[in-house]
């Protein structure tokens, strides 16, 4: 039977339910605001008259932005990165994680110790940015020239995604891994075959960290990425905003739209891709981070 709600408890849901929703509104709205903005005429956009509707309802934002061949040149590199950026980071992430729920690694205690040290306490900026760039000489020495490799490989490690699945691993009972080993599974066997369909919800919620990360990386692809035509789409987002927003090149602007609605138009763009998956996986996330993020 179900209990009564208090008048404390009910009064309680009341507001809690009132602030969620309040801040669900206010997580929104930017997105509806974009939207918005790319889609109204030039005067409703410079006169700060859009609020929540388009006015002057016109595509010609989005029509000038599809045209742009370094748009989808950008779009297709952030799927690279995107793409082959999750699995590397990913697979060493898994990698390193079993290696670590291990107690008969030797130094065990030693390498969790710092792996947990670097989350601490960063090198910075600069030593950090020296290494890539000695990274960047080495990759050239065996004929890698594509720089977004670079991003790829040299920046894929993340010490908490790697704790969250040492932990979610360290979760699977013993037992299972002893009865496989006695059936003669090897160590990839055991990883492949329990380790990994035993936690694919932390699986899936770190592939969502690393992909979200990825797709919006921006700072360290535009120092080390200097061909322009391989620039990610965070990237070309920023110079186009940078262009836009100079009065010497926009001088003689003479469109329906304002440059203002292009750059939204490109942020509506960069961010539904995120919108269509995360609901896919959003039914592994809590329990992805509760497996990964308690230790028993």
């Amino acid at each position: 039977m179900k209990r009564k709600l208090e008048i404390s408890e009910l009064i309680f849901k009341i507001i809690s339910y009132l602030f969620l929703t309040v801040f669900a509104l206010c997580c929104l709205y930017p997105f509806v605001y974009a939207i918005s903005a790319s889609l109204s005429g030039i005067d409703a956009v410079e006169h700060n008259e859009i609020i929540l509707f388009p006015k002057a309802v016109q595509f010609e934002a989005f029509k000038r932005m599809f045209k742009d061949n370094m748009f989808w040149n950008s779009y297709s590199n952030t799927l690279f990165l995107t793409f082959y950026g999750t699995i590397w980071s990913l697979g060493v992430s898994i990698l390193g994680a079993y290696a670590l729920s291990k107690k008969r690694l030797m130094f065990r205690k030693v390498f969790n110790f710092y792996l947990v040290f670097t989350m601490w306490f960063s090198a910075g900026l600069v030593p950090q940015y020296l290494n890539y760039l000695k990274t960047q000489t080495v990759f050239r020495t065996f004929g890698i020239t594509d720089d977004k490799w670079l991003v790829v490989i040299a920046m894929g490690m993340g010490a908490m995604n790697i704790i969250l699945l040492r932990n979610a691993f360290e979760g699977v009972p013993s037992e299972i891994e002893e009865a496989a080993v006695v059936d003669g599974a090897t160590e990839l066997q055991v990883l492949s075959k329990i380790y990994i369909p035993m936690s694919k919800s932390t699986i899936a919620t770190v592939a969502l960290f690393f992909g979200i990360s990825r797709w919006n990386g921006y700072f360290w692809a535009r120092q080390m990425i200097t061909n322009q035509n391989e620039h990610p789409l965070q990237v070309f987002v920023r110079l186009k905003l940078e262009e836009f927003t100079d009065p010497d090149q926009m001088t003689g602007w003479n469109e329906v739209y304002a440059t203002d609605s292009v750059i939204y138009a490109l942020v509506v763009c960069s961010i539904v891709p995120i919108i269509i998956i995360y609901p896919f996986i959003q039914k592994y996330f809590a329990k992805g981070v509760n497996m990964g993020g308690v230790k028993e």
